[in-house]
């Protein structure tokens, strides 16, 4: 919420600097993009709902919290972590490069910095790929048997299109 709030007051305001930099204001951008995508949206929206609500809607409710899923919320936090050491190490990577390059402040990243933040992403991709084959084998492997692909849960539908 903060960092939303800090974009909206930069761009609500044309001409008045509020946060005294560009570069500032990029690795802002940088983070919030970052964090919504990889730590919002796929965890809290997909991760904590289909953790019980899908076995429970397919009939499976000794799969309530599988495995699988509970590895992918352990890679979560390094991600996290790493995301955050990435733009204080070296000039740091937060130059809006990873989400929209013409924000870039810096022609090149060759840096620690980069490779700390590529490492983030690629652990925070590979949370969001464990939790998917999850869901997967969950809607495939656990329903009860009387229950059809038309008769279940739009919920169900949407997470195995997803």
């Amino acid at each position: 919420a903060s960092l939303s709030l800090m974009i909206r007051m930069q761009l609500g305001h044309p001409g008045a600097v509020f946060l005294k930099s560009d570069w500032f204001y990029n690795v802002v951008v940088t983070t919030h993009a970052l964090m919504m995508i990889f730590f919002a949206v796929m965890p809290i929206l997909i991760g904590a709902f289909g953790n019980w609500l899908i076995p429970l809607l397919v009939g499976g409710k000794d799969m309530i919290y599988p495995r699988m899923n509970n590895l992918s919320y352990w890679l979560s936090p390094n991600a996290l972590y790493l995301l955050m050491l990435s733009f204080s190490t070296d000039k740091g990577v937060g130059a809006g490069w990873t989400i929209y390059p013409p924000l870039s402040v810096y022609p090149y990243h060759s840096g620690p910095s980069m490779d700390v933040l590529i490492v983030s992403l690629h652990l925070a991709g590979l949370s969001s790929l464990v939790g998917a084959i999850n869901f997967a084998s969950t809607n495939k492997n656990m329903p009860v048997l009387e229950m059809k692909g038309e008769r279940a849960e739009l919920y169900v539908l949407s997470i195995s299109v997803t």
